[in-house]
């Protein structure tokens, strides 16, 4: 008998939907027709065993017992899902091949894999153990990704990084919590300060952003606008440009700060002659952005429709899941299998069905294009976020539910257009010894942007104007007219929102103070994972360590207070954002597990003894008193 473990009920049910009938439905399971059975997980069904299952005494929280570091790992089976447990548990021993369906990311290998492990199955049967990798829930899909069963050992890696991600967020949350909570409370702070190695970095982004606004000084600084007349009475503006010497007069921006200079400059050229010392022209191509990855979808979606990351991720559950309307969510990836190119048309033609208002795009796009996005080398566990080949009338879906199909939609039908093409001209002025720039960029061709919204069309671009630089040659003499002096106050960085914070999550190596780290990360790297950020933003929300202000995000006078007490290094993403790449290395075997648990070991004994000499006096009487005091890991 075979038996299929997906990690969810949708996800099993669908799964047998494809296999022979007539079916059996149990309490758990649906067997098929020839025997071999279907069951699932309700997401995790076990989890990391709280420290009183090491040593009874853990149960308190007392600064002796720290740190605590398990000799041997524990696994608990979930209260609330002990019933499927055992059902799985069951089936398991008498299955002759397993069959791991867990989500084609580094959680959903390990959720299926722990259990596996934890059932105590033979060596022989777990190294016979398949994988299979589902990222659309359509039947066609399904079936192809069962015809296509790979060996679990495969994933081992995969399953490995997974593994030391859940044991070093335990080291750190457990050891962490306790400590600052105890110390916390011996300063008069009521309840528990839950840190985590994610969502605490995450925090110091909000709080040293806010302090940054708050302490910001608005300085002055200076442009230097001349008009330039040709000898057939054409005129145009150019900008001029400090040259090196200027430098010591210049902010770390290459403003220039000092008045008396950008008044000096003006009065010598006014009047002047000067002459054109170059002319380029060229014509540049921008090629159609590639389809979402999760991050990517949640920071478009917040920036169009104001909607938060953890509702843009359930809408995209709700699509995966219940319509079948998209492929796998929770994806990092970008990129799509050229295998896909074979399913464009019936892809297109659901697109039309689902949603109407693309089908003049759908017409206009040239399906024969491939674009860059179709990259097996770039695709492994799954691919990007993509409309599937089924389609349905949009009054089955709500309103949220419309504008995230749509966008997915758009975004895949780019890929069918040709480049945004801009032509950009340039012309470079001296006169009276100064450098004066004068640049122009004009639309070509529209390309992939006729899929944007209007509003949001090149043509409102200010760097793209409608006028027209004059045609000089190299070497032409001009005289200026008249010019100005522009004064501009600097500005202050503007608050986080949900699609700025995410973007900074995804993009950290931009946070990152250590050179050294700086140059290992990579552009995927960031904090947490594309499953995980929508949950520890909200989580910060639920602690009351962020509040919103209309669209902006802010630190509450807990999380600011927490931040500014703490340790430097744990605030900052230099260190998580490190493991991350880690982490990323030991799925690549590039990386031993050991490698990266014991020096985070070793890295705990540190910081308690740093937090050991710090006194969380400024939190004294905030707080509220934990209901329990079960600790959340990140």
């Amino acid at each position: 008998m075979i038996l299929y473990i997906a990690e969810k009920p949708s996800v099993g049910r669908a799964v047998a939907d494809v296999l022979p009938k007539p079916h059996q439905k149990g309490d758990g399971f649906i067997k098929t027709a020839n025997g071999d059975v279907v069951t699932w997980c309700i997401g995790h069904l076990l989890e990391q065993a709280e420290p009183d299952a090491y040593n009874p005494e853990f149960k308190k929280w007392r600064r002796e017992h720290l740190p605590i570091v398990p000799v041997e790992w524990k696994h608990s089976v979930k209260p609330a899902t002990q019933k499927q447990f055992n059902v799985i548990k069951k089936l398991i021993n008498e299955a002759d091949v397993l069959v791991n369906m867990g989500d084609p990311d580094r959680v959903g290998q390990i959720l299926v894999d722990e259990i596996i492990n934890y059932c105590g199955v033979t060596k022989e049967k777990r190294e016979a153990t398949k994988r299979c990798l589902i990222n659309d829930m359509n039947a066609d899909a399904i079936q192809r990704a069962l015809n296509d069963l790979r060996r679990n050992i495969d994933f081992i890696p995969l399953a490995t990084s997974a593994l030391a991600r859940a044991r070093a967020d335990w080291l750190y949350g457990i050891n962490m919590t306790r400590l600052c909570t105890l110390r916390g409370q011996s300063s008069g702070y009521n309840g528990v300060l839950s840190v985590g190695r994610v969502q605490t970095p995450v925090l110091g982004l909000v709080v040293n952003r806010d302090l940054e606004i708050e302490n910001f000084v608005s300085k002055p600084f200076y442009d230097v606008f001349i008009d330039l007349k040709t000898d057939k009475d054409q005129v145009y503006t150019a900008k001029w440009k400090p040259s090196t010497s200027c430098e010591p007069y210049m902010d770390e921006e290459g403003r220039l700060v000092l008045k008396k200079l950008a008044e000096t400059v003006l009065k010598k050229v006014t009047g002047q002659s000067g002459t054109v010392v170059a002319v380029t022209e060229e014509r540049a191509k921008q090629a159609p952005p590639l389809p979402y990855n999760l991050s990517a979808l949640q920071i478009d979606a917040s920036r169009r429709f104001n909607l938060n990351a953890q509702k843009t991720l359930d809408i995209c559950q709700q699509l995966y899941e219940k319509h079948k309307l998209i492929t796998y969510p929770r994806s990092d990836s970008r990129h799509l299998p050229t295998g896909h190119l074979n399913d464009i048309q019936q892809v297109t033609q659901a697109i039309a069905k689902t949603c109407p208002v693309l089908l003049e795009s759908i017409n206009a796009a040239d399906l024969t294009v491939k674009s860059k996005a179709w990259n097996d080398d770039k695709v492994s566990a799954h691919h990007a976020i993509i409309p599937t080949g089924r389609g349905v009338d949009e009054s089955h879906l709500s309103s949220d539910e419309q504008k995230i199909y749509e966008l997915v939609a758009r975004q895949y039908l780019m890929q069918f257009y040709p480049p945004f093409q801009y032509q950009e001209k340039q012309i470079d002025t001296e006169v009276g010894g100064g450098l004066f720039i004068s640049k122009q960029k004009e639309v070509v061709d529209k390309g992939w942007k006729v899929l944007l919204p209007e509003r949001k069309s090149s043509t409102e671009d200010p760097e793209f104007s409608a006028l027209k630089l004059p045609d000089v040659i190299k070497g032409e003499v001009v005289l200026c007219t008249s010019g100005k002096l522009d004064e501009k106050q600097t500005t202050p960085p503007r608050h986080f929102t949900d699609a700025t914070l995410l973007s900074a999550m995804t993009g950290i190596a931009r946070y990152v103070s250590d050179p050294e780290i700086k140059k290992v990360l990579r552009e995927t790297d960031g904090l947490g994972t594309e499953a995980t950020r929508a949950g520890i933003i909200e989580l910060l929300f639920k602690r009351d360590y962020l509040i919103k202000k209309g669209r902006e995000i802010h630190a509450t006078d807990i999380g600011r207070k927490l931040i500014l007490s703490l340790p430097e290094t744990m605030t900052r993403p230099d260190m998580t954002a490190h493991w991350e790449s880690q982490l990323e290395a030991i799925s690549e075997k590039k990386m031993k597990y050991s490698q990266f648990m014991q020096p985070m070991v070793d890295g705990l004994h540190v910081f308690i003894n740093q937090i050991d000499k710090i006194r969380f006096d400024g939190l004294r009487g905030l707080g509220k008193v934990a209901k329990n005091s079960k600790q959340t890991k990140k």
